[in-house]
């Protein structure tokens, strides 16, 4: 069976996050947007734990169902500790095996710190490795993985915080690490720039905080699966099989908030070769400018713009529907009534929003939504559409005219 799993998305228990990211919601988004498997977050979280155990169906091997979707017990955790003579800032998914696991990860996890106060705990007392073997005592099939690894801040590879390398985080214990989470203002084309990253396998995922189909599954990753489990889900993504984790489905990287170089506040960006060019001083305010994931990919790349590993896993592009609407319809709007019922429109005749974006060709995906909007859905697939790329928190914007 074709899988497609967003692992990264949180609750309503944590912060900045709608008070709808319960059970219920986020599995009706799962269905309108095409996802069959995704990850619980947050289950550090006393009431949310609560409520999974309370919810949740054993299904098989580490999966679990509640309302038509699959279900594996997932949470990210905020480090923040100085290493070094720096302040580093790194967020982990750790992934979990079964319920009766989760119970002695959030019991040992405790210790550290409070587990009510976040659905995404901050530990200042725990660093990375010791994060990795606290999980290794507990039980082996545990799995981390560095969210959203270049991102400036709280990403391993993050300019502010982060590491140059997986070693230099986790140590003696970055051997147990097998997969990092590109996150939005990256893709697998600028990870395999790097070669030491050729280890680990690339993971996408939506870091969701809400449950509408244009948030859930922004990013996903997809896998052929003879049925769902935990054990072969993360066999697939450890040994880059190719022939189960087929590809992960990426928005453009300009359209992540940290793409660039710049500041927000001065309405100023660049990118790394012109960041270069004035010493990443801002010249509005004459400050360090926040270094975007570019030009962080850029000081670590050891291979052309264009290298393709042998062995890498492909990935697809594509921008949510709702928001493929509102650049032909000239909203800015994060949420237009009007937009959002011309998305669910669309989204029932096909059955889905991933059918829509990743599978449908023409000339039925225009019966589906019309030549205008398939057309844009075209240009994502096919990499043509320009963008004011996103930097120091703001999201990129796309440009309609495609490239010629």
């Amino acid at each position: 069976m074709i899988v497609c799993a967003d692992l990264h998305l949180h609750s309503k228990y944590s912060r900045a996050t709608s008070q709808s990211m319960d059970l219920e919601n986020i599995a009706a988004g799962a269905r309108l947007k095409g996802l069959n498997l995704l990850g619980t977050g947050d289950f550090t979280h006393p009431k949310w734990f609560s409520e999974l155990k309370k919810k949740l169906r054993n299904f098989a091997d580490g999966i679990y169902l509640f309302d038509g979707i699959y279900w594996t017990l997932t949470c990210e955790v905020s480090l923040i500790y100085p290493q070094d003579g720096k302040s580093r800032r790194v967020h982990h998914i750790i992934h979990a095996p079964s319920i009766e696991v989760v119970e002695s990860i959030n019991s040992s996890l405790s210790r550290y710190g409070n587990l009510n106060s976040d659905g995404r705990p901050t530990f200042t007392r725990l660093t990375s490795p010791e994060l990795v073997d606290l999980m290794s005592s507990i039980d082996p099939n545990i799995v981390i993985i560095p969210s959203h690894a270049w991102t400036t801040w709280y990403g391993v590879f993050g300019a502010n915080t982060g590491f140059d390398s997986l070693e230099e985080c986790f140590g003696d214990q970055a051997r147990k690490i097998f997969a990092i989470e590109t996150g939005l203002s990256s893709t697998p084309q600028m990870n395999w720039r790097i070669s030491a990253l050729d280890k680990v396998s690339l993971v996408s995922n939506s870091d969701s905080h809400s449950p509408l189909p244009s948030r859930l599954g922004r990013e996903f990753n997809v896998f052929q699966l003879s049925k769902p489990s935990y054990r072969s889900v993360f066999e697939a993504v450890k040994n880059h099989d190719r022939s189960k984790f087929l590809y992960t489905v990426e928005v453009p990287p300009e359209y992540g908030k940290y793409h660039y170089t710049g500041h927000r506040n001065c309405k100023f960006s660049l990118s790394p070769k012109e960041a270069l060019k004035i010493n990443n001083i801002c010249p509005v305010c004459g400050k360090r400018l926040t270094i975007g994931v570019l030009q962080r990919v850029e000081e670590l790349a050891d291979r052309p713009e264009g290298y393709e590993p042998t062995n890498a896993v492909p990935f697809k592009v594509a921008l949510p529907l709702y928001e493929v609407i509102s650049l032909l319809r000239g909203s800015e709007s994060l949420y237009s009534k009007k937009i959002s019922e011309e998305e669910l429109n669309y989204i029932k005749k096909a059955g889905n929003e991933i059918s829509i974006l990743i599978d449908i060709k023409r000339p039925l995906l225009d019966q589906i939504v019309g030549s205008e909007v398939a057309s844009l859905i075209e240009d994502f697939r096919e990499k043509k559409v320009r963008f004011d790329a996103g930097y120091d928190g703001l999201y990129g914007k796309p440009i309609l005219h495609p490239l010629s």
